[in-house]
């Protein structure tokens, strides 16, 4: 930590009594685009920072948007955010509560699954979208208020990620033409569901939520959108990590609408084709396999 961003940090923490200072800071997971450490004050409180000379803080401010739309939607537990900026030497940085992190206990997936379909079901808007652009890790995600589900995740999903493959140089014939025939088709998958747009995490994959140390799922580092529900369940099963116990919970609490095992498999393109471009061809095929199948 340099003494700019330890000075910027002290003079964002509320003070208690007297003045803030940090004692200790130690290296945490903070995924694999930003720096994240834990830190210690002189009285004893703690509280986790991100920071990164390399980006523009609109990352932090998006993500810090996110928290707060989640933060007490729902009984899932959320960092408090305590601010955000960036120290006079260019080092964008946004600094949260600190959650101690624990075991998991016979009931807490379960539970994760009952609380993730609650936030579903009553934070909800009457259209698809969010009130400003984010982030899916670093990958810009768009999120301009639609009144149709379909039109949304063609255009502002599928559409722009195949059209940032091109860009990117990630796109081949074969993916091109695939492409071009799933969004031909997308409305003969996708038709507007009947329950209001939902509050998604949006990149709720097994690395983006966490235990407690009382044993009770939280989550981190959103991509906050209004949409369909299926869409955040999909990115869930996408690549592990949640058991059948937070399924069953889900379902308990709000079983899916018809249909929805064929809708979960399209919306995984969506984070296949964010891997493509983030990550490279080992997405690939992943991705054609989708396409052709439904295209």
């Amino acid at each position: 930590m340099t003494p700019e961003l330890k000075a910027a940090v002290e003079q964002m923490i509320p003070r208690e009594r007297e003045a803030v200072r940090i004692l200790h800071h130690r290296a945490a997971s903070g995924g694999c685009i930003n720096n994240a450490c834990v830190l210690e004050l002189e009285d004893q409180r703690r509280f986790f920072l991100k920071s990164n000379a390399s980006i523009s803080v609109d990352m932090f401010e998006s993500e810090a948007q996110g928290l707060h739309s989640l933060y007490g939607a729902s009984e899932i537990k959320v960092p408090e955010v305590i601010g955000y900026g960036t120290t006079d030497i260019g080092i964008a940085f946004l600094l949260t509560s600190f959650i101690e992190s624990g075991q998991k206990k016979p009931t807490t997936m379960r539970d994760f699954g009952r609380q993730l379909a609650s936030q579903h079901k009553t934070a909800t808007s009457d259209r698809f979208g969010f009130d400003h652009d984010n982030y899916l890790g670093s990958t810009p995600q768009p999120n301009q208020w639609t009144e149709s589900w379909c039109d949304f995740w063609r255009d502002q999903r599928i559409g722009y990620q195949l059209n940032l493959a091109r860009e990117l140089g990630n796109n081949t014939p074969q993916l091109q033409s695939a492409g071009d025939r799933f969004l031909a088709r997308i409305e003969d998958w996708l038709s507007d569901p009947s329950e209001p747009p939902g509050l998604l995490h949006g990149d709720l994959w097994s690395g983006n939520f966490m235990i407690t140390s009382d044993g009770k799922a939280a989550i981190i580092d959103p991509a906050v959108y209004y949409g369909r529900r299926e869409a955040e369940l999909a990115m869930t099963e996408l690549f592990g990590g949640f058991s059948s116990d937070f399924y069953d919970g889900y379902d308990e609490a709000w079983p899916l609408e018809d249909g929805s095992r064929e809708r979960i498999e399209i919306y995984k393109l969506y984070h296949l084709l964010n891997h493509l471009n983030l990550f490279g061809s080992s997405y690939l095929s992943g991705c054609l396999s989708i396409l052709e199948k439904y295209g």
